[in-house]
């Protein structure tokens, strides 16, 4: 586990937080070789996922590249190459479709 991303989390407020310290645990327990790392002010995942705490919620983003059509509708965003999911309380995530959305990226 980076140090950074582990300041960056510590430093957010409640709810963000733990939305952060959440998808965080889901990224690593899945892939628990991911290389983990700050970039751009952010948790980044081997260029393919990043956590990021907002005002009133949590984007946890993915890599779109090369993904098919279909599965480009999973996400919310207009950004070409990521696409994010929102999460404003920690009861909103859904472990198991986090995991299987980390999969189709990956």
């Amino acid at each position: 586990m980076d140090r950074g991303v582990s300041n960056y989390i510590d430093k957010q407020k409640s709810p963000q937080k733990e939305i952060s310290q959440k998808l965080r645990g889901i990224i690593l327990s899945t892939f628990p070789d991911i290389r983990e790392e700050m970039k751009l002010g952010v948790p980044w995942y081997e260029g393919k996922y990043y956590i990021v705490a907002l005002k009133d919620h949590v984007n946890l983003g993915f890599s779109i590249k090369g993904l098919p059509e279909e599965k480009i509708k999973l996400f919310k965003g207009s950004g070409r190459t990521m696409k994010v999911i929102e999460f404003r309380s920690v009861d909103e995530i859904e472990e198991q479709r986090i995991v299987d959305l980390l999969r189709v990226v990956k």
